[in-house]
């Protein structure tokens, strides 16, 4: 018998603790489930919608792990694996991170123009919580933070926030836009 609606954002959870499960944050040992946990919980603050919730604990399953987009819509369903696609960057594999990472984030930028209200809140859920993140590191250790990413410069960095930012300007009736538009004008000294 299948669980009810309510209850998938608690599956989400679930599968993405068992997905990740001995992986850690860049450069750190803070098990990466944190992000993740972090990121739903932010969500939580733009929307009750529990398959959006459900998404933001599953929004690097497909980049991240081995798990495929049928899945996720075997387990959640097909909205909540339309959503997790949506917020997932082609990696290009084979080629060195290095070496994409521009292209990645432009393509990011690029899609959330005209990304749908709910992608637009799981990518602010996330990268308020890497904001925070990087913003900790960063009292602790300095400059030293950007080697554990694959590009180095933090003013690329604080270009692809920015443009971020700007393309949830949506968004910016919530804390949470208003908290990641401080928070990158604070750690970027913008």
């Amino acid at each position: 018998m299948k669980e009810s609606i309510q209850d998938i954002d608690v599956r989400a959870c679930q599968f993405a603790e068992k997905a990740h499960a001995g992986t850690y944050r860049k450069g750190t040992n803070i098990p990466y489930m944190t992000h993740l946990e972090e990121t739903a919980d932010i969500v939580r603050t733009l929307t009750d919608n529990k398959k959006i919730i459900a998404a933001a604990y599953l929004h690097d399953v497909l980049e991240d792990t081995s798990c495929t987009v049928s899945d996720i819509e075997e387990q959640f369903g097909v909205d909540v694996a339309r959503l997790v696609e949506s917020e997932t960057e082609n990696k290009y594999h084979g080629k060195p991170k290095g070496d994409t990472w521009k292209t990645r984030k432009e393509e990011t930028i690029h899609h959330l123009q005209d990304a749908s209200v709910e992608t637009k809140m799981i990518t602010l859920g996330d990268k308020l919580s890497n904001i925070r993140s990087i913003k900790r590191d960063y009292e602790q250790i300095g400059n030293q933070l950007w080697e554990r990413f694959n590009v180095k410069d933090p003013q690329m960095h604080a270009w692809y926030y920015r443009s971020v930012c700007d393309s949830l300007k949506e968004l910016e009736g919530y804390s949470a836009w208003k908290e990641l538009d401080r928070l990158i004008k604070e750690v970027f000294n913008q």
